[in-house]
């Protein structure tokens, strides 16, 4: 699915791009044009370097972070409220501490580090389904926490904006906050409703 998607992509690219210096030729616009290709992949290129070295700066200090214990501080925190919203998962179990270091990293803005966190909570949720191939409702609770996950500091957003040359870049953290929390809250209400109104299946 993921390999049709980047195709399909790629060929919706292709022709807006044929169509393009179709339509450039026809109007004997083409030497516009190729000006303003090579003036855009100027722009692109200073834009991207901008940003790989403010967002290499911001990792670096989160990976800081990180080994300076503050993942796991927050891990403590969010313990209590993950075993609620996981209640079906025994608190002893590898998946729960699996579970509470991906979101807390993911609050972080650590999704190098959540990644593996969020995969290894999968597979021990796995062992714990009465349904081996359908996703239960901790899966599902995971995936939706993870889709919408609350963003203390929007790294990529910030330093988008710092590249651009907002002179406010900080100003979103408050809005940014507040709108992934209600995205949070709306996923993982649904995925409780939805939980309850699906029935697991039926055993062949």
């Amino acid at each position: 699915m993921w390999r049709l998607t980047i195709a399909g992509m790629g060929a919706i690219l292709a022709v807006l791009m044929a169509l393009s210096v179709v339509v450039a030729a026809v109007q004997g616009r083409l030497p516009e044009l190729t000006a303003a290709a090579l003036d855009a992949a100027g722009k692109a290129s200073t834009f991207a370097l901008g940003l790989v070295g403010i967002l290499a700066l911001w990792m670096g200090l989160m990976r800081i972070a990180e080994e300076a214990g503050v993942v796991r501080g927050i891990a403590r925190l969010a313990a209590p409220l993950l075993r609620r919203l996981f209640s079906g998962v025994p608190s002893d179990h590898p998946a729960m501490g699996a579970i509470v270091m991906n979101v807390s990293a993911n609050l972080l803005g650590l999704g190098n580090a959540a990644t593996p966190f969020g995969i290894r909570a999968m597979q021990e949720l796995e062992t714990l389904n009465p349904h081996p191939g359908t996703a239960s409702d901790a899966q599902v609770m995971l995936t939706a926490l993870n889709t919408a996950s609350v963003q203390l500091v929007p790294a990529t957003a910030l330093a988008l904006r710092v590249t651009a040359g907002s002179r406010a870049p900080a100003e979103i953290i408050g809005p940014t906050l507040l709108a992934s929390l209600c995205g949070v809250v709306v996923a993982v209400t649904a995925a409780r409703l939805l939980g309850r109104l699906s029935p697991p299946p039926t055993p062949v």
